[in-house]
């Protein structure tokens, strides 16, 4: 049966198409050639094209001179740093904001402003898409598949892998591009994104984004959205990289932030730069002259990049509105510190610095300017001292009010009566109406990762409808964030007779303010009292320690408590480092564990080692987000459960009643993408499905799906998985597995690995699929009774699959998952020591070779293995690779013992030939091309001469003819031919390839090499020629 190929220059060619249809012009890599006429390129190190250059901008920029022009590609081409980052921010600057030349006007010096691109008209600008474009750097040389130049610039780079080869992928090609930007870093100076696709997945990210920060773009025209994988391409070039989109994003869509330790850039996800465009063409409406002031509601769920998309959309804003003042709006002041930092660091796309109201006064002296400024202020501001109306800070209406968490109770405009003393009475209003006393012709935008609930009124009579929803299920889809998962572990209250956790003291709870707090301060007493009781505290404790303990054996990751109060979060502490006293430390900088929590100097006495200004909270903020820092573990009360990030975070334990949009925005906490992290888990001690239950009526239906899954389900997947893999080892005993002698271990490992070859090539892949999958489900439920009763097992399984890739050593490289996958191979510390795993050889008590030499000794050692089928496996592997390397230098020698390999492990495949014949032809063609690879040194000939020579003799009737000694003279002289006849590139120019063909049959008439055999022999020659190249370049 014929074999489907569907093969990388293919999927190539298919890209281009798709560019050719959004607009690009196709041009091959070759016509870009140095010292062309159109090439553009004075050698293989020039990266853009200035000719291109140079006429787009004269096209963009006519009324400049051609001086200016010129010292514009000068500033361009000769950007200079020894950081890669920099130099790419800085051209991005360029790109974003155009170039500034001195000149001289008559005599005066004058500053003129040089546009790259023209951002109003895509039309006016070249956009040229070209493969397989040589680039030289040093001793270096690459062809990315594609590049495309707008204006001569490489601003993308399209990586591409085979989409029917099984053993590459999108991984391969994110690692093909970390090793093009450190081997030929001037092409990524220019980089504005870059592309990995493998025809079935497409993502795209920046110069800085690891691999799990590369995005789908699932989206032509923004409305639509394309969920079949192999549509993946065409909708990223056709909705992403169409030219009037590109554009788009270069200019307001990407923006670097500073972390304190690196520099990142970011680009916006597709639902980002939909939900923007949308936002700002609603404020246009919203704020003209007879727009109702209401823009809408951004519902982007939590952990998507809400803040990102807030700092995108004001910075589009100022330049679409001609600069208008925007007011972001907070409910409490961390948030306002989170959002203001957020902002902050993001002062070039927004091409000011934000500021932060410190008092009402301050706020009314920030507004009183005409146009311009973010400002930063919490809702608390906008309150009236006396009566019933706030004073009118501003009645412009460039003024913008952007609200983070959109769905506040207090944004109401009822009011109510409030006592003040015996007689006094007060009407209070929400905060909407007086924030419209004080800007009554400003147009309010919301943002917020939790829906607005169907009984609320207020948001959407001050903000209005949705502007754009992306829920929980498609960040997911997306890999934005991951799922969340439920497990309860409730420990009872001991409740005095009528004390309930009824729906009052959940609203006492839900706004979680101290003032609020005081107000039912006689329930909240009682209920802190019962739940807060040492002997249920000390259960909390030596629960939370074992399931911490447990999860940490199974993967990696941060974790945080949520207490009811600060006296419970301190007594929990204290019981936690009773248990655990290394975890605890009295310097910030060092210690397992910390509490974040705020307070005074009146708090009693024995609580002021816990209490911290916000520079302890900031470093702390910063050790949690460090994955090398050994803080793991943090108590809050209301500190950190919204707005704040670490993805590392897995599992949220939670002690609290909560409800609603708090209950969502905390457990958010632990949906963030990380590394191999298959999602969250909540910990619930005190009872909060109900709330979980009743907040997630306001989600779509497939978000019901997505949060708060039981981990009953993850039980079953792995239930399901463990049936299916002790099935398919039905035949072999593997009960010793755990025995207490190494050696027997040793030896059920070889035995089941054995077996498992045994089974066939299908067969044992599904074996590998079935440990992966079970040990992903494993991870979510470790602390289940299902999952300890199988733990032995699973561990057992793992070293399996270990040790069958293993065997692997010449093999695809694997990619950073499936490493890290390999070295998390034990779960429990009493199955097979790593050790015992890592070295397959040592496992099996034989020494690991050189494929160089693949010794008699060690062949001796493979041929007196017990399991047979780990033998055939072992030395097909390394005869491979031993091919492999014979390939690199010797085209018919590596053919041959390819044939012979191929035929011998189909005989295997097939069982027509018994494991030990095998075995036995294996080794013998291992001494076969040994001998083979002496036989240079015994003809007196290189190991270039000794290639050549093979490809003349590959046939009987030339070695007749010829004979040894003229065959060696042929190949000796062909040999210094050729290197003389290559020049750069000459394989792939067709002129030079027909010189060499021509030098070569010259050479073979001069020896009388036999005229019907030459044409076979010259391809055979040139062929090997070009493996010579690619070993020299």
């Amino acid at each position: 049966m014929s074999e489907f190929r569907f093969t990388e220059a293919e999927l190539e060619e298919t890209a281009l198409e798709w560019l050719e249809e959004v607009g690009y012009e196709v041009v091959s890599g070759s016509q870009f050639e140095p010292n062309q006429e159109l090439s553009s390129r004075e050698s293989y190190a020039d990266v853009v094209l200035v000719n291109h250059l140079r006429m787009s901008l004269i096209k963009i920029n006519p009324e400049l001179t051609i001086d200016v022009i010129e010292d514009a590609i000068r500033q361009v081409i000769t950007l200079s740093h020894p950081d890669l980052m920099t130099m790419n921010r800085s051209f991005h600057q360029f790109v974003t904001d155009g170039i500034d030349v001195e000149t001289r006007e008559g005599t005066e010096n004058v500053t003129k402003k040089v546009w790259l691109f023209d951002f109003k008209n895509p039309e006016n600008n070249e956009f040229l898409a070209v493969n397989q474009f040589v680039i030289r750097e040093g001793d270096t040389e690459k062809r990315p598949d594609v590049i495309l130049f707008v204006n001569g610039l490489p601003l993308v780079v399209i990586e591409l892998k085979n989409a029917t080869n099984e053993n590459v992928g999108t991984s391969d090609a994110f690692n093909q591009l970390q090793t093009y930007k450190s081997s030929i870093s001037s092409l990524f100076k220019f980089n504005e994104m870059m592309i990995i696709s493998d025809g079935f997945n497409t993502k795209a990210g920046t110069i800085s984004s690891n691999e799990e920060r590369f995005m789908v773009w699932r989206t032509i025209d923004g409305k639509n959205e394309t969920e079949t994988f192999n549509t993946q391409l065409e909708v990223m070039i056709k909705g992403m990289l169409n030219p009037k989109v590109l554009l788009d994003l270069m200019k307001h869509f990407i923006l670097f932030k500073d972390d304190g330790k690196d520099t990142i850039k970011i680009l916006a996800a597709y639902h980002q730069y939909h939900a923007v465009n949308r936002a700002v063409e609603e404020t246009i409406r919203a704020s003209a002259t007879d727009g109702d002031q209401k823009i809408g509601v951004v519902w982007h769920t939590q952990g998507s990049g809400k803040s990102l998309s807030m700092v995108f959309y004001s910075g589009k804003l100022i330049q679409r509105l001609n600069n208008p003042t925007i007011v972001v709006l907070t409910d409490r002041n961390d948030l306002d510190d989170q959002l203001f930092l957020t902002f902050s660091q993001s002062n070039e796309l927004l091409r000011q610095t934000p500021k932060q109201a410190e008092s009402r006064d301050d706020l009314k002296e920030l507004l009183s300017v005409q146009s311009g400024g973010i400002v930063f202020t919490t809702m608390q501001k906008f309150s009236a001292d006396e009566g019933t109306t706030m004073t009118t800070l501003t009645d412009r209406r460039n003024v913008i009010v952007m609200a983070d968490e959109a769905h506040r109770s207090q944004y109401g405009f009822s009011g109510k009566l409030s006592q003040q003393g015996d007689d006094d009475y007060v009407m209070k209003y929400g905060y909407a109406k007086y924030l419209r006393d004080a800007l009554p012709n400003a147009s309010y935008i919301g943002f917020t990762g939790t829906p607005i609930a169907s009984t609320d009124k207020s948001t959407k009579a001050v903000f209005g409808n949705y502007v754009d929803v992306y829920d929980m299920t498609q960040a997911v889809q997306d890999g934005s964030t991951v799922k969340i998962f439920y497990e309860s572990r409730i420990i009872p209250l001991e409740l005095s007779e009528g004390l309930s956790l009824d729906d009052q003291v959940s609203e006492i709870m839900e706004n979680q303010e101290e003032y609020v707090v005081s107000k039912s301060k006689s329930k909240w007493t009682r209920l802190e009292a019962v739940s807060g009781s040492q002997s249920r505290l000390e259960t909390l404790a030596k629960d939370f320690v074992e399931h911490f303990e447990t999860r940490q054996e199974a993967s990696f990751g941060k974790s945080m408590i949520v207490s009811m109060s600060r006296r419970i979060a301190i007594d929990l502490y204290k019981e936690i480092i009773k248990i655990r006293p290394e975890w605890h430390s009295d310097n910030d900088d060092k210690g397992k564990i910390k509490i974040v929590m705020t307070g005074s100097s009146s708090d009693p006495e024995s609580w002021q080692p816990f209490i911290g200004n916000k520079a302890r909270r900031e470093k702390l903020a910063n050790r949690m987000k460090d994955n090398d820092d050994p803080l793991q573990i943090v108590i809050v009360r209301d500190m950190w459960l919204t707005g704040f990030d670490v993805p590392s975070m897995n599992t949220m334990y939670i002690d609290k009643p909560m409800r609603g949009h708090n209950l969502m925005q905390a457990i958010a906490r632990v949906n963030r993408v990380f590394k191999d992290k298959e999602g969250g888990l909540i910990v619930d001690y005190i009872g909060i499905a109900d709330s979980l239950k009743e907040a997630l009526q306001e989600y779509t239906p497939s978000d019901q799906e997505q949060a708060g899954v039981d981990v009953a389900e993850a039980v079953n997947v792995m239930m399901e998985k463990y049936d299916l893999i002790t099935e398919l080892l039905y035949g072999v005993d593997y009960d010793d597995f755990n025995s207490e002698k190494a050696s027997i271990k040793m030896k059920t490992l070889n035995n089941t690995m054995d077996y498992v070859l045994g089974l066939g090539e299908t067969e044992t892949k599904r074996f590998k699929d079935l440990v992966t999958e079970i040990s992903k489900a494993y991870a979510l439920c470790a602390t289940e009774e299902e999952a300890q009763s199988i733990n032995a097992e699973i561990a057992f399984f793992k070293a399996v699959k270990v040790a069958l890739m293993k065997l692997d050593i010449t093999g695809t490289k694997p990619t950073q998952q499936q490493v890290d996958e390999q070295l998390k191979q034990l779960i429990s510390k009493s199955i097979v020591a790593e050790k015992e795993v890592v070295d397959i050889y040592a496992s099996l008590g034989i020494e690991k070779p050189d494929l160089s030499i693949l010794s008699d000794e060690f062949l001796a050692e493979v041929r007196a293995l017990p399991q047979k089928n780990v033998a055939v496996t072992l030395l097909d592997r390394l005869l491979r690779g031993k091919v492999k390397s014979i390939q690199r230098t010797n085209l018919v020698q590596s053919k041959k013992f390819s044939e012979m390999l191929d035929a011998s492990i189909n005989k295997y495949n097939k069982r027509t030939i018994e494991t030990s014949k095998v075995i036995e032809e294996l080794i013998d063609m291992a001494k076969e091309m040994n001998e083979a690879m002496k036989r240079g040194e015994d003809l007196g000939l290189s190991r270039d001469e000794i290639a050549f020579y093979d490809a003349l003799a590959d046939h009987e009737t030339a070695k007749e003819v010829l004979g040894d000694d003229e065959l060696k003279a042929i190949a000796h002289e062909l040999t210094k031919t050729i290197k003389e006849n290559m020049s750069v590139d000459w394989n792939v120019k067709d002129s030079t390839r027909a010189q060499m063909r021509v030098a070569v049959r010259r050479l073979l008439k001069k020896y009388g090499y036999p005229p019907d055999l030459q044409k076979m022999a010259v391809e055979r020659i040139v062929e090997q020629a070009e493996l010579m190249a690619s070993g020299l370049s």
